[in-house]
């Protein structure tokens, strides 16, 4: 319905991901849709102009994903999961609010986004990169002891300089669109997405005065397993990808230079403090009575 709503009314080329492809190939009506190869991933910002999504915060995710190490184009979701805190459009306006922002994309009035700051990551081991190994994350990158029942021991670097050692389940680093996914669950402050900053958040520090801190956007961060820590550590990128990382290896975070544009419904603002109450109930209250009542 979404896809020949795009094509028959709004003259759009549909582009779908190949394994959604897959599914709709024998269909005729949907002989219209197209699809790229694997290796056409890293060309996509060529020719996608906006990135639909139907379903819930791992969908936007994974449209992240796509655009590894490149722009991203302007990203519209719409909800069909169990929490959706970044998909503010319900998909019953579905039609309404593609015809919406293709007049206004169109025109000289423009489409609001939300600039949402991602984290690029590269894996080192004896302090050298290794190939393949760079990631870019939306919310957060994590580092952990594992399957290990003794303390991970990480060290913190920020540009080479020694902040901190981690002693306890591990540390995350989260971006202010991730400070409403784990990093909240591990007691980090909630950030609004267009606040330039990057979360540092301990999970489960065996310490009482170890507190989540907020970096400026301008950190470079380094993640490392020292060389004498009882156990190695394990690693993993907005959920994916985990890896185990070897006594001497580490990891190197920094602000990546391609941000994810979200469409808002409304505004970056109302669009933030709506998902705030309508997914974590947030400040939610009877009000107080008056005296008289």
């Amino acid at each position: 319905d979404l896809c020949g709503f795009l094509h028959r009314e709004l003259g759009l080329r549909v582009v779908l991901e190949p394994a959604c492809h897959v599914e709709v190939a024998g269909m005729p009506e949907m002989a219209f849709a197209e699809t790229f190869w694997e290796g056409e991933r890293a060309e996509l910002y060529d020719f996608v102009d906006v990135v639909v999504c139907l379903g819930g915060d791992g969908v936007i995710l994974h449209a992240s994903h796509l655009f590894h190490s490149s722009p991203v184009p302007p990203v519209l979701s719409f909800n069909l999961g169990s929490l959706g805190f970044l998909t503010n459009h319900g998909f019953g306006d579905h039609q309404a609010a593609m015809a919406s922002v293709c007049l206004k994309a169109r025109g000289l009035e423009g489409v609001r986004v939300t600039l949402r700051m991602r984290l690029r990551c590269q894996i080192l081991r004896r302090g050298q990169p290794l190939p393949g190994k760079v990631y870019e994350v939306l919310n957060e990158v994590v580092v952990d002891r594992g399957p290990s029942p003794y303390l991970s021991k990480i060290e913190c670097y920020e540009r080479d300089k020694l902040i901190t050692k981690v002693q306890g389940d591990g540390v995350m680093v989260a971006t202010p669109t991730g400070s409403t996914a784990y990093s909240a669950a591990a007691g980090g402050a909630i950030c609004h997405p267009s606040v330039p900053a990057i979360l540092f958040t301990p999970i489960c520090p065996h310490t009482l005065s170890f507190r989540p801190v907020m970096l400026p956007d301008s950190s470079e961060i380094e993640l490392r397993v020292p060389e004498d820590s009882r156990t190695t550590a394990w690693v993993c990128f907005d959920g994916q990808s985990r890896q185990q990382l070897q006594l001497g290896d580490s990891v190197l975070i920094r602000m990546s230079p391609y941000p994810m544009p979200t469409v808002n419904k409304s505004d970056q603002t109302d669009d933030w403090f709506a998902s705030l109450v309508r997914c974590l109930g947030w400040n939610e209250r009877l009000d107080q009575q008056p005296f008289d009542y």
